[in-house]
């Protein structure tokens, strides 16, 4: 009898539930049977509000030489070139670059790459990043290569603005009703902005140690500025009430965290996001924010590692952006006296290495501060 199923679908993981670097892993393993000399495949995003290109995910081999990588895009001529093109580049012989000045063409090189292609991620025609492939050999990238990892680099196109396209779509969601609710919150757009760059501080200090990926690092950063949005749910007399709550209004605010909770499983069950990776730190960030380690906090009294790391990283950030904020009820605390607050609080209500890892970026966190000014 003939065998009507005989063929194994080589890429069939890409229909799974994985991280985009275990996807890439896949496909790079699917091109080695035909171009064996391909040695790193990698993913890098653009935030067209900072400016920054930031590394997302890879698959390599021999570990990646731009690994929690981000810098500026307007500092990479070559790069904004095939920006401008809308065309990718080709570099059969990385030596062309030896002498350049940017930081991650140095690193290419001293990490031994021969040659490299790089293709731009439009959609749409938006731009959202590149895709980098690059080898330890020279003249490699030949045009027969070149039409097959264009196809390649389409399917990784659509992986990333599939998910990237739902994401955003669920977040920009919610910032909107946080907007329409600017009115009555005390906290302003550029907390939200602030914060959530102190976030991905904190989370890129801390990668090596806790293992974060890439991806990781991005997600906290996208899904921060939702913390606060059950929020949205605390009536107008606790939520604007300028002079200090009763415990019984301490108590209805509490609610906020757990009701913030609510409204992002009704979303994430709106948008059928359950299937993509790593969805559970938006639940984990919302519910979590205000646990203590040293139990005291809420919804749940949750004590050191009961206490999910994304949510830990976010108290650190949003505490340290209250204190240095404006508000109707207190004075802007200058960041010498948030960062003394903050270690008295390490140990006891925050996490210290959380809190370390944001005392150390003073020059980062002024430049985020510069960057995101109140009116």
């Amino acid at each position: 009898m003939v065998n009507l199923f005989s063929h194994v679908d080589q890429l069939e993981a890409l229909n799974k539930k994985l991280s985009l670097s275990e996807k890439l892993d896949n496909l790079r393993v699917t091109l080695l049977n035909h171009f064996p000399f391909i040695d790193r495949i990698a993913v890098a995003v653009f935030d067209p509000e900072t400016d920054l290109l930031k590394t997302l995910a890879y698959s390599s081999k021999d570990g990646s030489p731009l690994v929690h990588y981000q810098a500026k895009l307007s500092a990479a001529d070559s790069l904004q070139e095939i920006v401008k093109k809308k065309s990718p580049r080709v570099v059969n012989d990385l030596a062309l670059f030896e002498h350049g000045e940017h930081d991650y063409t140095r690193r290419l090189s001293e990490f031994g790459y021969g040659s490299s292609y790089t293709h731009p991620i439009f959609y749409e025609d938006q731009f959202y990043g590149f895709v980098f492939y690059n080898s330890y050999q020279k003249h490699v990238f030949e045009e027969a290569v070149l039409g097959e990892l264009d196809i390649c680099s389409h399917l990784i196109m659509l992986l990333v603005v599939n998910e990237w396209s739902h994401i955003r779509t669920l977040t920009a969601t919610v910032r909107s009703a946080l907007s329409m609710t600017r009115q009555r919150d005390p906290e302003t757009g550029g907390h939200i902005a602030r914060m959530s760059h102190y976030a991905r501080i904190i989370a890129m200090e801390l990668a090596d140690s806790h293992g974060f990926s890439d991806q990781f690092i991005e997600n906290i950063f996208l899904f921060s500025p939702l913390h606060d949005v059950g929020k949205i749910a605390i009536s107008d007399h606790i939520l604007l009430k300028p002079g200090k709550l009763t415990e019984n209004e301490f108590d209805v605010m509490k609610t906020h965290a757990s009701k913030g909770r609510e409204i992002i499983d009704d979303l994430l069950d709106n948008y059928n996001l359950g299937q993509f990776r790593d969805i559970d730190m938006i639940r984990n960030i919302v519910e979590y924010h205000h646990e203590s380690i040293d139990g005291s906090g809420y919804p749940k009294g949750l004590t050191l590692d009961e206490i999910p790391i994304e949510a830990r990283i976010v108290s650190v950030a949003d505490i340290f952006d209250a204190l240095t904020s404006e508000r109707p009820y207190k004075k802007v605390w200058t960041n010498n006296e948030a960062f003394s607050m903050l270690i008295r609080l390490a140990g006891i209500k925050l996490d210290p290495e959380c809190v370390n890892a944001l005392v150390k970026n003073r020059d980062s966190i002024e430049k985020i501060q510069r960057w995101f000014a109140d009116e």
